[in-house]
């Protein structure tokens, strides 16, 4: 029996970053990508569905993504939902700061896509659980 398609969402205000993670985990490991570009569109898109995993750019043209991720963690029907910071922002205190605002993982830009995948299959079969990236 065939798994269910898992959905992503991506929330990115950069049209290429967003075709790079379409085209490496939509077209090539077959997730469904939910596609955000700033904080008042992401947490629309949360309103209507529940992704199964959140990958979040933190600087936006409207807002942080520590917004969204504010919301996010308040909302607890997302409590087992992970969330991974995608963000080139990579000084020494960054990731731990991501991951006391409710981050599960972080990813530095530019994001290496090969390991893109595999990141991203771990929560998406871990959940929360997932070893931090």
């Amino acid at each position: 029996m065939e798994q269910p398609v898992k959905t992503i969402l991506l929330v990115e205000d950069d049209a290429t970053n967003r075709k790079l993670v379409r085209v490496v985990l939509g077209d090539k490991k077959r997730y469904r990508i939910l596609e955000a570009t700033g904080v008042a569109e992401a947490l629309a898109q949360l309103r209507n569905e529940k992704p199964d995993l959140l990958l979040l750019d933190i600087r936006l043209a409207d807002g942080s993504g520590l917004d969204v991720i504010g919301a996010f963690r308040a909302n607890h029907a997302f409590d087992d939902v992970p969330a991974v910071a995608v963000t080139a922002q990579a000084m020494k205190d960054d990731e731990a700061r991501f991951l006391a605002a409710g981050f599960d993982g972080y990813l530095s830009k530019p994001v290496d896509t090969r390991r893109l995948p595999e990141v991203v299959d771990s929560f998406i079969k871990s959940g929360r659980k997932a070893a931090h990236v």
